[in-house]
């Protein structure tokens, strides 16, 4: 795992720092008070303090994402978090006490494709992933050169040092406002994607998916009010054109997975006219710490 990432780390038990170290082959990390996390095989660690609540995204689901993320259906989102990521650490590494190197961290990463994208407008950051899905880190560990991948609990505690972070992604995820706060940089930035109202509308009724809540921009602002001040937002926005299989691909990487019957599914998306029309409507916003 790259050093300058490993620095930035801490313990989720204590809240030491971490460093690697070996125990026969096998790869960790520990902190001075000997509280050891193992490195898989497959290149992220676990950082979870105890048992995580849930299981994440599934095996089936990331596997859908990364397919059709892989074939550039939501690369409007990617360059609009490069452009504004890019947009941060100028601020930051502009600020007088600023760090060595940024580092961007994506909370709720999935497959770290969007960390990967800032990442390469960014030649001079390191990037982590940290998500609770243990087949989303397996894809993440190996998004991109200069990304580590973390298995923890956006809801607890962030395993990372106060101040720590340039730039934190948080795309259609949960958001921890206190520890968002806690572990960015004072110049650094929150960006956040959000659905807009008619996002995939022509999928909505058709097939019966999981509505937009209209009060989502409202519980955004309320999870990051008082830590956050919003400062600039931008609308994206791309219609697609996809066939039968790249639909059920969309539908099965997202939350309405968990909520439709595969048969069901199947048979509704079958009577679509192909190409299906689709609209991506997401919301790109741009959230500055507030002091204190």
């Amino acid at each position: 795992m790259d050093a300058r990432i490993v620095d930035r780390l801490r313990c989720p038990v204590c809240g030491e720092p971490l460093a690697e170290a070996t125990a026969g082959t096998a790869l960790a990390l520990r902190c001075p008070r000997r509280h050891s996390f193992d490195v898989a095989r497959q290149g992220y660690v676990n950082l979870l303090a105890g048992r995580a609540p849930h299981a994440g995204d599934t095996a089936e689901m990331v596997a859908a994402r990364a397919d059709f993320l892989a074939a550039g259906h939501y690369d409007v989102i990617s360059a609009a978090l490069a452009e504004a990521a890019t947009e941060a650490v100028a601020r930051v590494a502009a600020a007088p006490d600023a760090g060595a190197y940024p580092l961007v961290v994506d909370a709720g990463a999935g497959t770290g494709r969007y960390l990967a994208a800032v990442l390469a407008a960014l030649p001079d950051a390191a990037g982590l992933a940290l998500d609770v899905s243990k087949p989303a880190l397996r894809r993440a560990a190996r998004a991109h050169p200069r990304a580590a991948a973390a298995l923890a609990d956006t809801w607890q505690r962030l395993p990372l040092a106060d101040a720590s972070t340039a730039v934190l992604l948080n795309v259609f995820a949960p958001r921890n406002g206190a520890e968002f706060h806690r572990v960015l940089d004072p110049a650094g930035a929150l960006l956040v994607v959000t659905p807009a109202g008619d996002h995939l509308a022509e999928l909505v009724g058709a097939l019966d998916l999981l509505r937009v809540d209209p009060a989502k921009s409202d519980r955004v602002a309320e999870s990051l009010g008082g830590r956050f001040t919003p400062d600039g937002g931008t609308a994206l926005r791309r219609e697609l054109a996809l066939t039968g299989p790249e639909v059920a691909t969309l539908v099965g990487m997202g939350p309405s997975a968990w909520h439709t019957d595969p048969a069901g599914l199947a048979a509704r998306v079958a009577a679509l006219p192909e190409p299906v029309r689709v609209t991506v409507s997401v919301r790109l916003t741009v959230w500055r710490p507030t002091p204190g």
